[in-house]
């Protein structure tokens, strides 16, 4: 039997699950692809539309891709601000060219009112239409303004209608992006909880500067998570593909949650310690006592974010219950109060709860 094309269709699976999972992890192809797509149908609708639309059929991609490289809801709320905005731009460029002033007056008032609406909330990120149309308007559409100003509102309206059936044909739905957001940021709390127990475990204390450092390197990282699950929480909405995705979208919401209390947990177990573990203190934190008991807390926190599993979480919960008994041994046998200690068991406890929803 000849078997020299099983191993070639045995690729086969195994190519189109690759290209399939590069498809999931940059959700910037199929945003160019339903562009170009609705681009072009919107093209040839503004040539086939009847006279004057005809004569102007290049406005009609505009208002496809405003409304195709969005999500459904969005796509929808961009095309009636475009369609708005230009409206605006065409009133304010028939106002001012009826007034009897030199032409380049009146472009200099019409860009001026022009930009002063750019910025008004009713055309949310659509606000540049304003300008453009006013000045297309004022210099393309003078010697038919009506005409043209229908010919310019209307194909954006035909081109936008377009790019929204694209859009709900095949609604985006970047789980994938949102996924590996939440992957770094959990890493980048890993490896700030791990860095912490080492330093508490080997160093002396805590050095603002170098920590300080660590924050703000934490900081894009926390916001791209919370702007990628917003970007999908968004993209849910009027998607017939949630149906499918129902349980997956649940649990990121949720995963997300605790990731940024986490987030903000770490937060304030850094600055607690960088106050109260610094040099030139006579009450610290903790002290060579308690020092150990919390690093190895940090570093059940440190799994427990990794794995996300329960016996992971129950060794954190258990790690937690013992550091209480250790501060409460430690503060009966010496004069200090460990109100901090006390504030970082209550701070600890907060992500441990977060990571058992």
């Amino acid at each position: 039997m000849d078997t020299s094309t099983q191993p070639r269709s045995a690729g086969v699976p195994g190519l189109l699950g690759a290209a399939r999972h590069a498809w999931l992890r940059h959700p910037g192809w199929s945003l160019a692809a339903k562009g170009a797509v609705a681009a072009t149908l919107a093209w040839f609708a503004g040539t086939l539309a009847p006279a004057p639309l005809s004569q102007y059929p290049y406005y009609a991609p505009l208002g496809a891709v405003v409304a195709a490289t969005g999500t459904v809801v969005r796509s929808i709320r961009h095309s009636v601000q475009s369609v708005a905005a230009v409206l605006a731009g065409a009133f304010i460029a028939r106002a001012v060219d009826l007034l009897p002033v030199p032409d380049v007056v009146k472009l200099a008032l019409v860009v001026g009112l022009a930009l002063l609406c750019v910025g008004a909330r009713v055309f949310g990120d659509q606000g540049p239409w304003v300008a453009m149309a006013a000045v297309f308007v004022l210099i393309i559409g003078d010697g038919n303004p009506h005409e043209y100003v229908a010919a310019y509102a209307g194909l954006i309206l035909v081109g936008a209608s377009i790019g929204i059936g694209i859009n709900l044909l095949f609604p985006p739905l970047p789980l994938t992006p949102s996924e590996r957001a939440l992957d770094r940021l959990r890493d980048g709390l890993v490896e700030q909880l791990e860095a912490l127990a080492d330093w508490l475990e080997n160093e002396g204390p805590l050095e603002p500067e170098e920590w300080e450092r660590r924050r703000r390197r934490l900081i894009p990282v926390i916001e791209s998570a919370r702007a990628a699950v917003a970007r999908s929480r968004e993209a849910s909405r009027a998607n017939r593909r949630l149906q499918r995705n129902r349980d997956r979208v649940a649990a990121q919401v949720r995963r997300s949650a605790a990731l940024q209390t986490a987030a903000e947990a770490v937060d304030e177990i850094v600055r607690l310690l960088v106050d109260w573990e610094s040099s030139g203190r006579d009450d610290l934190a903790l002290g060579r006592r308690l020092r150990p008991a919390f690093a190895a807390t940090l570093r059940h926190l440190a799994a427990a974010l990794h794995s996300a599993d329960a016996p992971s979480v129950a060794r954190l919960d258990r790690s937690l219950h013992e550091l209480r008994d250790v501060v409460r041994d430690t503060q009966r046998s010496s004069e200090q109060d460990h109100f901090v200690a006390g504030a970082l068991i209550v701070t600890l406890k907060r992500a441990a709860d977060a990571l058992d929803q």
